[in-house]
């Protein structure tokens, strides 16, 4: 049962997070109660129609089959819809990048479904602003007991809560052991000089230290925001993702030509420009990388594989410079949400649904080792993966975190720094160019 332990820490120190707060939005008062249970109203492409004494609601979200949460909504919409044989529920799973735009242009048009799944921070900020997101203050009154404040820091807006946390994630270094200890390491390498020494040695031993999905440049800045901050140090990034300094900074032009540097002295595997993350990821497991950076979600899948499991670390990318960094400092956070529609004729039902479907996600996918809970623990975990329980250890520890980049910016910002991310590991600019081409383009 130590994982309780793990968890309550844990909670304290994701209010190191959250204090840092998402850039404030201006944003109308919602005050849309929803509709009645019997109002016959449907909202176009996909939005809920209430007959008689049912309530349909419809959900978007990221959890296709190939996803390591898909189990987490299929458990919890299996026990939510049980209690509430009132509500019709449907829902539609789309993969990650299409879903982006996809949920884009449905706020754009104002066609959206009830419920939705959006990344917390700026990406929902962007939403609020437009008015299209439903306010869960009142609803959140039910469950603030189960659910600190401090988790609720990165979906709210102007004082405002808009979303619902489901677990959070950290990007992880995670290691094929089988493969260090092949070329002498029984731990992942501690320090950065031990670290480049032990990818020297993988690489004259044929083996490849590095696996990413260039397809996919979300998975290349998992590789380079932890370069920045271990070498520039949390608050440096975090500061520039909220919009509190310039990119034009020396010290994050360095961090982008180490990064290159460790591409060129070839770590990275060439193929990974032209590969998805579920390529990747299945190389990693197959024993074709040593390394694999990405988030913590991860955790489920390689405990599913009883094989691989028994291979797998997952630790910490190393400080580069102690001046400025340190261990503790994360790239990660509360930021996968759920939230409700503000032109749903059933808003209200659909708010306080969210929350039941919110924490019963939170709670299975936790179980299943997918992530560690925003919500409070109160069931037994003592059965959650050893890799989820190293996590759990790791944000015990957390000194800092630094939400995902394309995230904490708003859409615009984003789209211009995953371009210049995408530039950089395709060699077309070093950092020079990369700050000074952001400087100009975002701020």
């Amino acid at each position: 049962m130590k994982m309780k332990k793990f968890a309550s820490v844990l909670l304290a120190g994701a209010m190191v997070a959250t204090m840092a707060g998402c850039t404030s939005t201006e944003t109308p008062d919602n005050s849309n109660t929803g509709a009645g249970s019997t109002t016959n109203t449907t909202t176009p492409d996909g939005g809920s129609t209430a007959t008689g004494d049912q309530v349909n609601l419809t959900m978007w979200c990221i959890a296709t089959e190939s996803d390591s949460n898909r189990h987490s909504y299929e458990a919890a919409i299996a026990d939510v819809t049980t209690q509430h044989p009132e509500i019709n529920f449907t829902w539609e799973a789309f993969e990650n990048e299409s879903y982006k735009t996809k949920i884009k242009a449905a706020v754009a048009a104002d066609e959206m479904p009830d419920i939705f799944f959006t990344w917390s921070c700026a990406f929902l900020g962007d939403f609020v602003a437009q008015n299209r997101v439903y306010c869960l203050d009142e609803a959140y009154t039910k469950v603030a007991s189960e659910l600190p404040e401090s988790m609720m820091g990165n979906s709210t807006y102007d004082g405002k809560h808009y979303g619902v946390p489901l677990t959070m994630n950290i990007v992880g270094l995670f290691a094929n052991m089988e493969l260090l200890e092949s070329v002498g390491y029984t731990e992942i390498p501690g320090t950065y000089d031990d670290f480049i020494a032990c990818c020297d040695a993988l690489k004259s031993a044929g083996i490849i230290p590095f696996g990413c999905a260039g397809k996919e440049t979300w998975c290349v800045t998992e590789y380079l925001e932890s370069v920045i901050e271990k070498n520039c140090g949390a608050d440096v990034l975090n500061d520039i993702f909220l919009g509190r300094a310039t990119w034009d900074n020396a010290q994050v032009a360095e961090s982008v030509d180490i990064f290159q540097e460790l591409v060129a002295n070839g770590y990275f595997d060439p193929a990974g420009t032209a590969l998805s993350n579920d390529e990747v990821k299945a190389n990693f497991m197959a024993g074709k990388y040593a390394f694999y950076m990405n988030g913590t979600w991860n955790c489920a899948d390689f405990a599913a594989d009883e094989n691989f499991f028994s291979k797998v670390k997952v630790g910490e990318f190393p400080v580069i410079n102690s001046g400025a960094a340190k261990l503790g400092q994360l790239i990660g956070g509360p930021s996968d949400t759920l939230a409700v529609a503000a032109s749903s004729p059933n808003a209200a039902v659909a708010a306080d649904f969210t929350f039941e479907l919110g924490r019963l996600i939170c709670k299975y996918g936790y179980l299943d080792g997918c992530g560690l809970p925003a919500w409070s623990v109160n069931y037994d975990d003592s059965e959650v993966n050893g890799l989820t329980q190293t996590v759990a250890s790791i944000c015990a520890q957390a000194d800092a975190y630094v939400l995902f980049g394309d995230t904490a910016m708003n859409a615009e910002d984003a789209a211009v720094y995953l371009s210049y991310v995408a530039k950089v590991y395709g060699g077309e600019v070093d950092g020079a160019e990369f700050i000074s081409g952001l400087a100009s383009e975002i701020r």
